[in-house]
């Protein structure tokens, strides 16, 4: 019978990690076992579980701390996590709602329970890992765009890098940073739809050639919309080209009726496209791409507060690593 799972169980009371154990192999679990905080930890990294059972109470680190760091680390925080404890006090309860646990068992474990909870972590674990693979196509799609033009080679990274730092520079939840990353990755997945006889072309585009090219945010917008994941990243995609004058594509918004995380990659999509040689024009120095998104700012098109503080976390060489 094949293996339905690969579980992690830490405990630091050996007959407690063995029973539990045993349970798990004659449901057919791959099972793992950790015996502290520290194990616990090195066996995710290596072993990547489907589940973690983890205990409250341990010596060292706490199963607590354990499951927080879990949650706070990228590859790891939809892994699902299970505390098990004596007591299920009110104040056990919020502290490992509080560490991002996604649910409870209560000492001694009844094995019914478990295996009801265990094939409910299981079961989410596997559609979260359809959605991060869905998720993951998106990404390379935008690397693979971004492969046709050679003058845009790095353009999704340094646009990541921009946007993520302007967003913590302005004090935005993780959750908007996260989508500012994304969506930098993602802002141009809608040219693949577009020609290469007009992605590439090295003259000026005809008036039909720039309508078509236009189409691509709202292309790359409903491509989005088949991923549920990316839901807060279809603003950025679809907005990015917009202006607060209304002057903008392809909705034509203005003022605040435009996300602010599309104004963000729009102002750091316009610095980018300025300091990096493209068919047309070779790159620009860096002052005088300051000086053209001031002026852009002036003319109404672009948030001043934003293109004020891109530049001075750019000038403070906060972004050295990507900086032309």
């Amino acid at each position: 019978m094949a293996k339905t799972g690969k579980v992690l169980v830490v405990d630091d009371y050996e007959p407690n990690l063995l029973g539990l154990g045993q349970l798990l192999r004659v449901a057919k679990y791959d099972v793992v076992t950790a015996s502290n905080g520290t194990e616990a930890l090195e066996a995710v990294a290596r072993e990547r579980p489907d589940l973690v059972l983890l205990d409250v109470v341990m010596p060292g680190i706490s199963g607590l701390d354990v499951c927080k760091a879990l949650k706070h680390q990228p590859d790891t925080c939809l892994t699902p996590v299970v505390l098990i404890s004596a007591t299920q006090e009110r104040e056990t309860v919020i502290a490992g709602l509080e560490a991002g646990a996604d649910d409870f068992l209560n000492k001694p474990v009844d094995p019914e329970e478990l295996y009801t909870r265990v094939r409910s972590s299981i079961r989410l674990k596997r559609l979260t890992d359809d959605l991060e693979s869905a998720e993951s196509l998106f990404l390379t799609l935008g690397r693979i765009i971004e492969a046709r033009d050679p003058y845009t080679e790095g353009h999704c990274e340094r646009l990541a890098e921009y946007a993520t730092a302007l967003g913590r520079k302005l004090d935005l939840e993780q959750a908007d940073i996260d989508a500012l990353y994304r969506g930098a990755f993602l802002h141009d997945i809608g040219k693949i739809a577009i020609p290469d006889r007009i992605m590439l072309k090295k003259g000026k585009l005809t008036q039909k050639e720039y309508a078509l090219m236009k189409r691509h945010s709202a292309i790359g917008d409903e491509l989005c919309a088949t991923v549920r994941s990316l839901e807060r990243v279809r603003p950025i995609v679809r907005h990015h080209h917009e202006r607060l004058d209304g002057g903008g594509y392809p909705d034509g918004l203005s003022g605040n009726d435009i996300p602010v995380l599309a104004q963000i990659v729009s102002v750091v999509d316009v610095f980018d496209a300025l300091t990096t040689s493209r068919p047309y024009r070779n790159a620009l120095p860096t002052v005088t791409a300051y000086k053209m998104l001031i002026e852009e700012a002036n003319r109404g098109w672009r948030h001043a507060s934003l293109v004020e503080a891109f530049i001075e976390l750019h000038r403070s060489r906060s972004l050295e690593r990507v900086a032309v």
